[in-house]
Protein backbone atom coordinates (compact mmCIF):
# COMPACT_ATOMS: atom_id res chain seq x y z
CA UNK A 1 0.00 0.00 0.00
CA UNK A 2 0.97 3.64 -0.44
CA UNK A 3 0.59 6.34 2.23
CA UNK A 4 -1.19 9.51 1.01
CA UNK A 5 -1.49 7.67 -2.29
CA UNK A 6 -2.69 10.65 -4.36
CA UNK A 7 -0.03 13.12 -3.23
CA UNK A 8 1.94 12.91 -6.49
CA UNK A 9 -0.80 15.15 -7.90
CA UNK A 10 -0.50 17.93 -5.27
CA UNK A 11 -0.93 21.29 -6.98
CA UNK A 12 1.28 24.14 -5.80
CA UNK A 13 -1.17 26.62 -7.33
CA UNK A 14 -4.06 25.37 -5.17
CA UNK A 15 -5.25 27.00 -1.95
CA UNK A 16 -4.17 25.53 1.38
CA UNK A 17 -6.43 22.74 2.65
CA UNK A 18 -9.06 23.61 5.30
CA UNK A 19 -7.53 21.14 7.79
CA UNK A 20 -4.24 23.06 8.02
CA UNK A 21 -3.55 25.03 11.22
CA UNK A 22 -3.63 28.82 11.29
CA UNK A 23 0.19 29.01 11.44
CA UNK A 24 0.43 27.28 8.05
CA UNK A 25 -2.34 29.44 6.58
CA UNK A 26 -0.50 32.58 7.75
CA UNK A 27 2.85 31.29 6.43
CA UNK A 28 1.34 30.86 2.96
CA UNK A 29 -0.48 34.21 3.05
CA UNK A 30 2.89 35.92 3.72
CA UNK A 31 5.20 33.89 1.45
CA UNK A 32 2.74 32.74 -1.21
CA UNK A 33 4.10 30.50 -4.00
CA UNK A 34 7.50 30.03 -2.34
CA UNK A 35 5.78 28.68 0.78
CA UNK A 36 3.69 26.25 -1.27
CA UNK A 37 6.75 24.95 -3.15
CA UNK A 38 8.40 24.21 0.20
CA UNK A 39 5.18 22.67 1.54
CA UNK A 40 4.95 20.34 -1.43
CA UNK A 41 8.37 18.88 -0.62
CA UNK A 42 6.99 17.77 2.73
CA UNK A 43 3.41 16.95 1.73
CA UNK A 44 4.02 14.89 -1.42
CA UNK A 45 4.77 11.41 -0.09
CA UNK A 46 4.64 9.70 -3.49
CA UNK A 47 6.34 10.37 -6.82
CA UNK A 48 4.19 7.99 -8.92
CA UNK A 49 0.66 8.52 -10.15
CA UNK A 50 -2.08 5.90 -9.61
CA UNK A 51 -1.40 4.07 -12.87
CA UNK A 52 2.33 3.76 -12.15
CA UNK A 53 1.66 2.63 -8.58
CA UNK A 54 -0.73 -0.04 -9.81
CA UNK A 55 1.77 -1.18 -12.43
CA UNK A 56 4.45 -1.46 -9.74
CA UNK A 57 2.22 -3.64 -7.52
CA UNK A 58 0.41 -1.25 -5.14
CA UNK A 59 -3.11 -2.50 -4.32
CA UNK A 60 -4.09 -0.44 -1.26
CA UNK A 61 -4.72 3.32 -1.59
CA UNK A 62 -4.89 5.77 1.34
CA UNK A 63 -7.33 8.50 0.25
CA UNK A 64 -8.21 11.85 1.89
CA UNK A 65 -11.02 13.91 0.43
CA UNK A 66 -11.80 17.62 0.67
CA UNK A 67 -13.99 20.33 -0.76
CA UNK A 68 -12.39 23.63 -1.78
CA UNK A 69 -13.49 26.76 0.06
CA UNK A 70 -15.91 28.90 -1.98
CA UNK A 71 -15.95 26.41 -4.88
CA UNK A 72 -19.18 27.01 -6.86
CA UNK A 73 -18.98 23.52 -8.44
CA UNK A 74 -18.75 21.72 -5.08
CA UNK A 75 -16.04 19.55 -6.63
CA UNK A 76 -14.31 16.87 -4.54
CA UNK A 77 -10.51 16.72 -4.44
CA UNK A 78 -7.84 14.54 -2.92
CA UNK A 79 -6.00 16.67 -0.37
CA UNK A 80 -3.02 16.63 1.97
CA UNK A 81 -2.23 20.17 3.10
CA UNK A 82 -2.64 21.36 -0.50
CA UNK A 83 -5.22 20.18 -3.00
CA UNK A 84 -4.49 17.40 -5.44
CA UNK A 85 -6.38 15.84 -8.35
CA UNK A 86 -10.16 15.72 -8.69
CA UNK A 87 -11.49 12.56 -7.05
CA UNK A 88 -13.48 11.60 -10.16
CA UNK A 89 -10.34 11.63 -12.32
CA UNK A 90 -8.41 9.49 -9.83
CA UNK A 91 -11.18 6.90 -9.53
CA UNK A 92 -11.44 6.67 -13.32
CA UNK A 93 -7.67 6.21 -13.62
CA UNK A 94 -7.82 3.25 -11.21
CA UNK A 95 -10.86 1.84 -13.03
CA UNK A 96 -9.01 1.88 -16.37
CA UNK A 97 -6.35 -0.39 -14.84
CA UNK A 98 -9.00 -2.74 -13.41
CA UNK A 99 -10.74 -2.99 -16.79
CA UNK A 100 -7.44 -4.12 -18.34
CA UNK A 101 -6.66 -6.52 -15.45
CA UNK A 102 -9.93 -8.29 -14.50
CA UNK A 103 -8.34 -10.49 -11.82
CA UNK A 104 -6.73 -7.62 -9.89
CA UNK A 105 -8.31 -6.31 -6.68
CA UNK A 106 -7.77 -2.92 -5.02
CA UNK A 107 -8.58 -1.50 -1.58
CA UNK A 108 -9.74 2.14 -1.56
CA UNK A 109 -9.56 3.55 1.96
CA UNK A 110 -11.39 6.89 2.33
CA UNK A 111 -10.13 7.76 5.80
CA UNK A 112 -10.20 11.57 6.13
CA UNK A 113 -12.89 14.02 5.00
CA UNK A 114 -12.45 17.80 5.12
CA UNK A 115 -15.17 20.41 4.67
CA UNK A 116 -17.73 17.81 3.59
CA UNK A 117 -21.48 18.08 4.19
CA UNK A 118 -24.06 15.32 3.77
CA UNK A 119 -24.60 16.13 0.11
CA UNK A 120 -20.85 15.90 -0.57
CA UNK A 121 -20.87 12.36 0.81
CA UNK A 122 -23.90 11.57 -1.33
CA UNK A 123 -22.03 12.92 -4.35
CA UNK A 124 -18.98 10.74 -3.57
CA UNK A 125 -21.11 7.61 -3.07
CA UNK A 126 -22.82 8.23 -6.42
CA UNK A 127 -19.41 8.77 -8.04
CA UNK A 128 -18.24 5.39 -6.74
CA UNK A 129 -21.42 3.73 -8.06
CA UNK A 130 -21.03 5.35 -11.48
CA UNK A 131 -17.34 4.46 -11.75
CA UNK A 132 -17.18 0.92 -10.35
CA UNK A 133 -20.76 -0.41 -10.27
CA UNK A 134 -20.79 -4.17 -9.61
CA UNK A 135 -17.00 -4.25 -9.34
CA UNK A 136 -17.46 -3.20 -5.69
CA UNK A 137 -17.68 -5.98 -3.12
CA UNK A 138 -20.44 -5.50 -0.51
CA UNK A 139 -19.25 -5.41 3.10
CA UNK A 140 -19.02 -8.91 4.62
CA UNK A 141 -16.75 -10.46 7.26
CA UNK A 142 -13.11 -9.80 6.34
CA UNK A 143 -12.04 -13.41 6.79
CA UNK A 144 -14.66 -14.53 4.22
CA UNK A 145 -13.00 -12.50 1.46
CA UNK A 146 -10.67 -14.59 -0.68
CA UNK A 147 -9.41 -13.95 -4.18
CA UNK A 148 -11.43 -16.98 -5.31
CA UNK A 149 -14.62 -15.46 -3.87
CA UNK A 150 -13.93 -12.08 -5.52
CA UNK A 151 -13.15 -13.67 -8.89
CA UNK A 152 -16.34 -15.74 -8.81
CA UNK A 153 -18.42 -12.63 -8.03
CA UNK A 154 -16.37 -10.45 -10.43
CA UNK A 155 -15.64 -7.98 -7.64
CA UNK A 156 -12.42 -5.95 -7.91
CA UNK A 157 -12.88 -3.07 -5.44
CA UNK A 158 -13.27 -2.96 -1.66
CA UNK A 159 -14.19 0.55 -0.49
CA UNK A 160 -13.55 1.47 3.16
CA UNK A 161 -15.29 4.62 4.39
CA UNK A 162 -14.44 6.21 7.74
CA UNK A 163 -17.77 7.94 8.27
CA UNK A 164 -21.20 6.89 9.62
CA UNK A 165 -22.36 7.12 5.97
CA UNK A 166 -20.81 3.64 5.53
CA UNK A 167 -23.60 2.11 7.64
CA UNK A 168 -26.22 3.23 5.09
CA UNK A 169 -24.57 1.91 1.90
CA UNK A 170 -24.09 -1.86 1.31
CA UNK A 171 -20.88 -1.51 -0.74
CA UNK A 172 -19.10 0.71 1.83
CA UNK A 173 -17.03 -1.17 4.38
CA UNK A 174 -17.00 0.60 7.79
CA UNK A 175 -13.73 2.35 8.60
CA UNK A 176 -13.17 0.27 11.74
CA UNK A 177 -12.66 -2.76 9.47
CA UNK A 178 -9.45 -1.12 8.22
CA UNK A 179 -7.57 0.04 11.36
CA UNK A 180 -4.29 1.86 10.70
CA UNK A 181 -2.46 2.67 13.96
CA UNK A 182 -0.17 5.68 13.54
CA UNK A 183 3.19 5.90 15.31
CA UNK A 184 3.55 9.69 14.82
CA UNK A 185 7.33 9.65 15.30
CA UNK A 186 10.51 10.66 13.45
CA UNK A 187 12.54 7.95 15.21
CA UNK A 188 12.92 4.66 13.23
CA UNK A 189 13.51 2.65 16.43
CA UNK A 190 10.33 3.97 18.04
CA UNK A 191 8.44 3.31 14.82
CA UNK A 192 9.56 -0.33 14.74
CA UNK A 193 8.67 -0.83 18.41
CA UNK A 194 5.23 0.66 17.71
CA UNK A 195 4.68 -1.52 14.62
CA UNK A 196 5.63 -4.65 16.52
CA UNK A 197 3.38 -3.82 19.48
CA UNK A 198 0.40 -2.99 17.26
CA UNK A 199 0.67 -6.32 15.42
CA UNK A 200 0.70 -8.15 18.76
CA UNK A 201 -2.47 -6.32 19.79
CA UNK A 202 -4.39 -6.58 16.51
CA UNK A 203 -7.69 -8.40 16.41
CA UNK A 204 -7.21 -11.71 14.65
CA UNK A 205 -10.48 -11.84 12.72
CA UNK A 206 -13.18 -9.58 11.38
CA UNK A 207 -11.00 -6.77 10.07
CA UNK A 208 -8.07 -5.98 7.83
CA UNK A 209 -5.04 -4.31 9.39
CA UNK A 210 -2.50 -1.72 8.24
CA UNK A 211 1.11 -1.41 9.37
CA UNK A 212 2.20 2.13 8.46
CA UNK A 213 5.97 2.02 7.90
CA UNK A 214 5.90 5.81 7.87
CA UNK A 215 7.87 8.44 9.77
CA UNK A 216 6.12 11.74 10.54
CA UNK A 217 8.20 14.94 10.64
CA UNK A 218 7.90 17.31 13.58
CA UNK A 219 7.85 21.07 12.99
CA UNK A 220 11.51 21.27 14.03
CA UNK A 221 12.44 18.59 11.45
CA UNK A 222 10.74 20.57 8.71
CA UNK A 223 12.51 23.79 9.73
CA UNK A 224 15.94 22.09 9.67
CA UNK A 225 15.39 20.40 6.32
CA UNK A 226 12.99 22.90 4.81
CA UNK A 227 14.61 23.01 1.37
CA UNK A 228 15.40 19.30 1.04
CA UNK A 229 12.01 17.81 1.90
CA UNK A 230 10.59 14.63 3.41
CA UNK A 231 12.21 12.09 1.11
CA UNK A 232 15.79 13.26 1.56
CA UNK A 233 15.61 14.36 5.20
CA UNK A 234 13.73 11.39 6.66
CA UNK A 235 12.56 8.56 4.39
CA UNK A 236 15.80 7.70 2.56
CA UNK A 237 17.90 7.82 5.74
CA UNK A 238 15.54 5.55 7.66
CA UNK A 239 14.91 3.15 4.78
CA UNK A 240 17.44 0.40 5.68
CA UNK A 241 16.05 -0.02 9.22
CA UNK A 242 12.44 0.07 8.04
CA UNK A 243 13.08 -2.45 5.25
CA UNK A 244 14.84 -4.78 7.67
CA UNK A 245 11.67 -4.83 9.78
CA UNK A 246 9.48 -5.56 6.73
CA UNK A 247 11.73 -8.47 5.63
CA UNK A 248 11.44 -10.18 9.01
CA UNK A 249 7.62 -10.13 9.14
CA UNK A 250 5.26 -13.05 8.72
CA UNK A 251 1.88 -12.61 7.02
CA UNK A 252 -1.37 -14.04 8.28
CA UNK A 253 -3.81 -13.74 11.19
CA UNK A 254 -1.12 -13.14 13.81
CA UNK A 255 1.21 -11.16 11.56
CA UNK A 256 1.17 -8.38 8.99
CA UNK A 257 -1.70 -7.80 6.59
CA UNK A 258 -1.35 -4.53 4.61
CA UNK A 259 1.90 -2.54 4.75
CA UNK A 260 2.05 1.10 3.63
CA UNK A 261 5.01 3.38 3.00
CA UNK A 262 6.04 6.74 1.60
CA UNK A 263 7.83 6.78 -1.78
CA UNK A 264 6.94 3.16 -2.50
CA UNK A 265 9.47 2.91 -5.32
CA UNK A 266 12.40 3.29 -2.90
CA UNK A 267 14.58 0.25 -2.29
CA UNK A 268 12.76 -3.02 -2.78
CA UNK A 269 9.69 -2.18 -0.68
CA UNK A 270 7.05 -3.47 -3.12
CA UNK A 271 8.85 -6.69 -4.11
CA UNK A 272 9.67 -7.44 -0.45
CA UNK A 273 6.03 -7.12 0.61
CA UNK A 274 4.85 -9.25 -2.33
CA UNK A 275 7.39 -11.96 -1.38
CA UNK A 276 5.81 -12.23 2.08
CA UNK A 277 2.82 -13.87 0.40
CA UNK A 278 4.98 -16.87 -0.50
CA UNK A 279 5.58 -17.42 3.24
CA UNK A 280 1.79 -17.65 3.59
CA UNK A 281 1.64 -20.32 0.86
CA UNK A 282 4.40 -22.33 2.54
CA UNK A 283 2.58 -22.14 5.87
CA UNK A 284 -0.57 -23.52 4.27
CA UNK A 285 1.40 -26.29 2.53
CA UNK A 286 2.90 -27.32 5.86
CA UNK A 287 -0.50 -27.66 7.52
CA UNK A 288 -2.15 -29.74 4.79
Amino acid sequence: GSHDSFSFYIDEASPVGPEQPETVQNFVSVFGTVAKKLMRKWLATQTMNFTSQLGAGIRYFDLRISTKPRDPDNELYFAHGLFSAKVKEGLEEINAFLADHPKEVVFLDFNHFYGMQKYHHEKLVQMLKDTYGNKMCPAIFAHEVSLQYLWEKEHQVLVFYHSPVALEVPFLWPGQMMPAPWANTTDPEKLIQFLQASITERRKKGSFFISQVVLTPKASTVVKGVASGLRETITERALPAMMQWVRTQKPGESGVNIITADFVELGDFISTVIKLNYDLDEGEDNTT
